[in-house]
């Protein structure tokens, strides 16, 4: 489904664009994904709406047949290497963080609540990788009653196959789709309304 609109109480979250990930192989030119998000990141903000930037500390100790680099088998913290976890640079700017140790967002983190407690109904999905993080984060926002939207050109995968399949496929059942540059043409119609609250800021 197209992209249609953007609720006045929308929020932008960001998967994963961090040194450990973002610096890796994959199937778009990541400079022009980071660039992307971060200019879906300053028109939200420039708006008054949240920005939820999220990074991955681990993931889910499960064994499964694909192998794991040691840089994310282990979910502490401790046993990244150094800088892993940092915000791409492009990304800086104030938002609400969040740290997963899974692929989706919502697990086992406070992310519904603090959606919740600046009065989110639908939020914006860019990052990576498509098929994993993003992914699982836009069937656990489905599942928890938000509108979903993803900017498709704000988000890769290691391989195109992954990201077609989630975009072509998956997407569809999940919400809208649209280009960044969509999505931040509906925002102003969308931000001259909002009066809901937001959740401060975290360092």
């Amino acid at each position: 489904m197209s992209l249609s609109t953007i609720d006045p109480t929308s929020a932008l979250v960001v998967i994963d664009l961090q040194n450990g990930i973002a610096g890796r192989p994959a199937a778009h030119d990541t400079r022009e994904v980071v660039a992307r998000a971060a200019e879906l990141a300053d028109a939200f903000r420039e708006r008054g709406l949240p920005v939820v930037l999220v990074t991955a500390a681990g993931r889910a100790p499960g064994r499964t047949e694909a192998g794991r680099s040691a840089a994310v088998a282990s979910p502490a913290p401790a046993a990244l290497p150094e800088g892993f976890m940092d915000l791409v640079p492009e990304l800086e700017g104030g938002g609400i963080r969040i740290v997963k140790r899974t692929w989706g967002a919502f697990h086992g983190t406070d992310l519904h609540e603090q959606l919740q407690a600046a009065g989110t109904t639908q939020i914006v999905l860019a990052g990576i990788a498509t098929s994993k993080g993003v992914e699982s984060t836009a069937r656990a926002a489905y599942a928890h009653g938000y509108h979903v939207t993803l900017a498709t050109d704000a988000m890769t995968d290691s391989t195109l196959a992954a990201h077609v399949n989630s975009v072509e496929l998956a997407f569809p059942e999940l919400g809208e789709t649209g280009t960044s540059a969509e999505v931040i043409a509906l925002l102003p119609a969308a931000s001259a309304t909002t009066t809901a609250p937001h959740a401060a800021d975290e360092a």
